[in-house]
């Protein structure tokens, strides 16, 4: 059996980059999974070739059945320092990349790969498969994201509902309350998410970005600062290549093809 890369990632046609949790059959996150998560959202931020990323678990059984508990003997001594914050610096790196991110829900998502999962824009479910955060059942709570992540989904009765219980969803329930976007045949995931990615590559990657940032940023903005944001981004995509593009095809009765690159000015952003 080959040995697993824990992240692997592969840029494939159309501007899609597949980003694979490789650590089969349950593809546990470890501490070594956390670290190159990280670098590896780095290079993807960093490479205009990539338009939209797809999130998904290596093998049939699991998307990412959560942490390997296996380290924990390891890191209680201090589990913030040791693993905590480096999984939340990890999901916040997925969460800030400047392009549509989607999750495919190929297997179980449960605590950290449900985590995961919620730092994704769009989540694409197996019909068969399960979600949820049963931490609480080890005594613990969703400690990288699901705690503030979650009820901006959901809302925070079923927040509360999930976190509290720990119980597992079916794909059905979770589409019903809105914590995945889409149901997908058994075995389809992927390619539902492979195909969605794929036509939002198309779309142009500028605007894009700027809308994967404004909605993440909302949550903590004030009115006020949301239309400022809004305003200056609205000036970058008034001002920038694909505006052209689009108005051509428009009158043309075309379909526009969108080429430009995003240009993110990554230095005046939130994303840093």
């Amino acid at each position: 059996m080959a040995a697993c890369s824990f992240i692997d990632y592969r840029l494939q046609a159309h501007g899609v980059a597949v980003l694979t949790l490789d650590n089969p059959p349950l593809n546990l996150t470890t501490l070594a999974t956390l670290d190159k998560l990280n670098s590896t959202c780095r290079d993807i931020a960093g490479d205009e070739k990539v338009r939209a990323v797809v999130v998904v678990g290596a093998g049939e059984k699991a998307f990412c059945a959560g942490s390997d508990i296996g380290e924990f003997a390891h890191v209680r001594h201090d589990v913030v320092g040791s693993k905590l914050a480096r999984e939340n610096e990890a999901f916040a790196a997925l969460e800030r990349l400047p392009m549509p991110v989607i999750a495919a829900l190929n297997g179980v998502a449960l605590g950290g790969g449900a985590e995961i999962a919620l730092a994704c824009d769009i989540r694409i479910m197996d019909e068969t498969a399960r979600i949820g955060f049963p931490e609480v059942k080890l005594g613990i709570f969703p400690g990288s994201g699901g705690i503030f992540r979650l009820p901006r989904l959901v809302g925070p009765a079923r927040a509360y509902e999930l976190l509290y219980t720990g119980d597992l969803i079916e794909a059905g329930e979770a589409h019903r309350i809105g914590l995945v976007n889409r149901v997908a045949p058994a075995g389809q995931a992927f390619s539902a998410a492979l195909a969605f990615a794929q036509t939002l590559a198309t779309r142009p990657a500028l605007a894009l970005s700027l809308i994967r940032a404004g909605v993440r940023d909302s949550f903590s903005q004030t009115t006020r600062q949301a239309i400022d944001r809004t305003l200056a981004d609205s000036h970058r995509v008034f001002t920038g290549a694909d505006i052209e593009e689009g108005i051509n095809a428009f009158f043309a009765k075309r379909v526009p093809v969108f080429t430009a690159p995003r240009k993110m000015d990554h230095g005046k952003n939130s994303d840093e």
